[in-house]
């Protein structure tokens, strides 16, 4: 077991206080290291290259990558298809004219959830979410359940500790650097360079995501610098 991981669990058994101090010491813990790099994109070329386009639009134009939401029902989506398991993700954004954006993790083979979502990162101008999707929200029985007013209740007893829900501030028209550590049932948030936001639960811990995407919401969010490393334990 970490050392991390072991010395957090334990002193999260004396009490409220000590939960409560717990999950502040683990989000300014780091849970990975950068290891082997899976991807680096700096967009400087006129071509998507990697990137599907699964719902349009996304497009290349002044070394970024744009999208804008093209249809009513569903943000526009776009994939890059890497098979990993444990990564620090990293990029940069900007909410030009947008509402919010999606990060997600999918297996696609996995049939246990809608679509195949496993874990995601939901960013909008007032706050950021950390999502076990594969456990969560998207799990196939909790999602129908969701979808039936009578059962919707009961379903939101079953999300509880599947997301952790981060009040922040996320100024439109500006760049801001977002990191992403996974590993294991772990994920921490950054923004800016300060560490935000963790989330523990077992879904994280799927052994295959095998394609990371944006899905956009709104006129225009612009993305740069994205890169993918395998994580590793951090000492």
């Amino acid at each position: 077991m970490n050392p991390r991981v072991f010395t957090a669990a334990a002193f999260c058994a004396f009490g409220f206080l000590a939960t409560h101090l717990c999950g502040e010491e683990r989000i300014e813990t780091p849970l990975a290291e950068k290891g082997q790099s899976l991807l680096a994109d700096d967009f400087e070329r006129q071509e998507l290259g990697q990137w599907k386009v699964i719902l349009p639009s996304f497009r290349i134009e002044d070394g970024e990558l744009v999208a804008s939401q093209d249809r009513a029902d569903h943000g526009s989506v776009g994939r890059v298809y890497l098979p990993m398991t444990n990564v620090v993700m990293s990029f940069r954004f900007n909410l030009v004219d947008s509402w919010g954006f999606n990060v997600v993790f999918d297996d696609k083979n996995y049939k246990g959830s809608h679509a195949g979502h496993i874990a995601r990162v939901a960013i909008t101008p007032k706050q950021i979410r950390l999502g076990d999707d594969k456990e969560g929200i998207m799990r196939n029985d909790i999602f129908a359940m969701r979808r039936d007013p009578k059962q919707k209740a009961a379903a939101d007893k079953l999300l509880e500790g599947r997301g952790s829900n981060v009040k922040i501030d996320v100024a439109k028209g500006e760049w801001h650097e977002m990191t992403i550590e996974l590993l294991g049932d772990e994920m921490r948030v950054s923004l800016n360079g300060k560490a935000i936001g963790h989330l523990q639960s077992s879904g994280l811990a799927h052994p295959t995501k095998e394609s990371v995407h944006f899905t956009v919401n709104g006129r225009e969010v612009r993305f740069d610098d994205v890169q993918i490393w395998e994580a590793k334990p951090a000492r």
